[in-house]
């Protein structure tokens, strides 16, 4: 197979130029895998299950340092969710160094609504071009934010 001739051929490479490669680590041709934190599967990327296990797992913040923690988690995967500025901007504003901490309705529906998004995120692969294929790209603006979609 020709995956694995070039395979070889690049870990010989590597040993040449002084690279210690531990054969545990090195995973052959595959559909699925896991790097740097992200899962790959058929050239798209999505949320690993664990993650989304963990974020639809948390509970409330009840300060505004436990809010911008769970912000910096999920804004990570914001390129998977449709409207993630929109959804958060409740939470960004107990965040803010004049406002006072104070977790109510709008912020509890954001919270659950994110964790819901994040739970059924998208996967995101490579934009197809080709004189047969139509993107189309959608906007949306609004007080609280803007997004886009392709």
């Amino acid at each position: 197979m020709e995956v694995f001739e070039k395979g070889e051929k690049i870990i010989q490479i590597l040993l040449k130029a002084g690279f210690a490669i531990k054969k545990s680590k090195v995973k052959g041709p595959a559909r699925e895998i896991q790097f740097l934190g992200v899962k790959w599967h058929d050239e798209r990327h999505q949320i690993p299950t664990e993650v989304i296990n963990k974020i639809t797992a948390m509970s409330p913040p009840t300060s505004k340092k436990e809010t911008q923690a769970f912000l910096g988690t999920i804004g990570f995967w914001r390129m998977h969710i449709p409207e993630y500025s929109q959804i958060v901007s409740p939470l960004y504003l107990v965040t803010r160094k004049k406002n006072d901490f104070h977790w109510g309705p709008e912020q509890q529906q954001a919270f659950a609504q994110i964790k819901q998004e994040i739970a059924h995120a998208v996967a995101l692969g490579p934009v197809r071009t080709g004189p047969d294929v139509k993107n189309v790209l959608y906007s949306a603006a609004g007080n609280n934010g803007l997004s886009w979609s392709l």
